[in-house]
């Protein structure tokens, strides 16, 4: 994957840097928002934001609001992409959830769950309810 933007001459010509990895994580994000749609959830908002961190994707099944983490490992070598999402990122995400559920929904009452979707190589796993809410 190559950007236009990472453009660098050097004197044998032009040298093409690759993309940097959040370039490269909103890719494999968009090709697990492709696989949960086909699995019958419905993408909300991609990348949310705020002060305490970031949520991947936020989607409903028509039940619950879900709140998705999206982790990519290019070989096994790297360890197993369900591994990258510790008690510290768990944490991380419940209070950003808990953010969302409050600017956006006015309340934390709404049934809400954490899946976690990994992408090893060319292989996509998807775990629904993946962890609790964690304080």
């Amino acid at each position: 994957m190559y950007n236009r933007r990472y453009l660098h001459k050097n004197r044998k010509g032009i040298v093409f840097l690759a993309a940097n990895s959040r370039e490269t994580g909103s890719g494999y994000e968009k090709l697990a928002a492709g696989f949960l749609e086909k699995k019958g959830l419905r993408i909300l908002r991609h990348n949310f934001r705020c002060r305490s961190g970031e949520i991947d994707l936020i989607a409903t099944d028509g039940v619950y609001l879900i709140f998705v983490e999206v982790k990519y490992r290019k070989d096994p070598g790297s360890g197993s992409s369900f591994s990258a999402v510790g008690r510290a990122k768990q944490k991380k995400i419940s209070r950003v959830a808990v953010y969302y559920l409050m600017k956006y929904h006015k309340s934390t009452d709404i049934p809400c769950r954490f899946d976690v979707v990994g992408i090893d190589g060319n292989k996509i796993h998807w775990i629904q309810n993946a962890f609790d809410y964690c304080e």
